[in-house]
């Protein structure tokens, strides 16, 4: 019986052994192979491509501070993007140039959303054919201090038609449609420890040669007010998707004849 036992825990103990060495040796192959897949995986294939460092706006100047190198995917990248190998010299040949467009942090660098121009801002971010037109406008008529840069509006005129006794008689009309805000003026003012967007009286739009003329002739005629449009509803309308829709012209009054001022085409 004892020899028995002693057979059995024999047997026992060499199983033990036999599994222990087993271990030990997954555990010694376990890093070689690896260390071998990761040598066959295939090395990720990338460019240096010129990106922003950090949020630029429309209109800043851009420097070499505000532009970084940073690998980006050879089979992403598209034929607008810098990159180092084409142009090592892109960060210093870019500075001075002004953004016609918003950039991102990490957003790479498209030299058509650049310009460079020594005449300004404005006439920079301008596209063909278009111009900058400022207008007075009621500082309660600017959507309470809500438009900004980019949004879209439509303009109305409101002129005064006759005198009935001691009142006056007026009537509004909408005579210019999705037009692109360029600058509005406003200013930030603190009150009660919160700053606030104080609308001014001046807003800056974008406009063809002709709606130039007929918000030209509305100012003359009456008060200028803007409406903003919603940005599902600010879309282009002219038929070349760049440019606001407009009236025929201007309704003016005189000596109690309605007449209508048309602006050349």
């Amino acid at each position: 019986m004892k020899v028995t036992r002693i057979i059995i825990l024999a047997v026992a103990l060499g199983a033990g052994l036999l599994a222990a060495l087993l271990m030990r040796g997954m555990m010694g192959q376990e890093p070689v192979q690896q260390a071998a897949a990761v040598a066959e995986q295939p090395m990720l294939n990338v460019v240096e491509v010129l990106v922003a460092s950090e949020d630029i706006q429309i209109g800043s100047v851009v420097d070499a501070a505000r532009l970084t190198w940073r690998q980006w995917p050879k089979s992403s990248v598209s034929d607008h993007y810098i990159t180092k190998s084409s142009s090592p010299d892109a960060t210093s040949d870019l500075a001075g140039t002004i953004a016609r467009a918003p950039f991102l942090d990490g957003e790479p660098i498209k030299e058509s959303k650049l310009i460079r121009s020594d005449r300004g801002f404005m006439s920079a971010i301008l596209p063909k054919g278009k111009r900058a037109v400022a207008v007075e406008v009621r500082a309660v008529s600017t959507a309470g201090g809500f438009i900004l840069p980019n949004d879209r509006v439509d303009i109305i005129l409101t002129r005064q038609t006759q005198r009935s006794g001691s009142g006056e008689s007026h009537i509004s009309e909408t005579i210019l449609e999705n037009v692109r805000i360029l600058a509005i003026d406003q200013t930030l003012a603190e009150k009660d420890g919160e700053k606030t967007v104080v609308a001014q009286e001046t807003a800056t739009v974008e406009l063809g040669p002709a709606e130039a003329e007929i918000l030209a002739q509305a100012a003359q005629v009456g008060t200028i007010s803007l409406s903003l449009r919603s940005i599902a509803d600010s879309q282009p309308d002219s038929e070349d998707g760049s440019g606001p829709s407009r009236r025929a012209g201007v309704n003016m009054v005189k000596y109690g004849v309605r007449s209508r001022s048309m602006a050349r085409q």
